[in-house]
């Protein structure tokens, strides 16, 4: 097998879905015994340390995807959650119906983004903090 370039890469991950993605995460962990938060928590704790916690409030780079309403069309919104996550139908439901929950935590803020218009685009209220 060739070689991909690091470009060749992005190009296939920006065709995968988030849950797709999430299990190829999980595999490489396990495959290569890393995780991939790590450099995430290090990246955190360096601005609070150097600029007081003014600084890491206004660069906020983990964003939390929060359903306050299911709408109209409430089986649409549990298929789009099922999609971003990884729940079975029932607690895909239960989410749904335990309005105001979070979807989606600690998530990078264009995926906290493609996730709030995908669970609008359903029908639903969301809140991205």
């Amino acid at each position: 097998m060739a070689k991909l370039t690091q470009e060749e890469l992005l190009a296939q991950f920006e065709d995968m879905t988030l849950i797709e993605l999430s299990g190829f995460v999980k595999a490489f962990e396990e495959k290569f015994e890393v995780e991939a938060a790590a450099p995430a928590a290090v990246a955190v704790a360096g601005p609070a340390q150097g600029g007081g916690d003014a600084a890491a409030a206004e660069e906020q780079d983990e964003f939390d995807v929060i359903l306050t309403g299911a709408g109209d069309k409430k089986i649409q919104v549990i298929k789009v959650v099922r999609e971003l996550t990884s729940l079975g139908l029932k607690e895909a439901k239960d989410l749904v119906d335990g309005t105001p929950k979070p979807v989606l935590e600690k998530v990078a803020k264009d995926a906290a983004d493609k996730a709030a218009e995908a669970l609008k685009g359903a029908g639903a209220s969301v809140e991205v903090k």
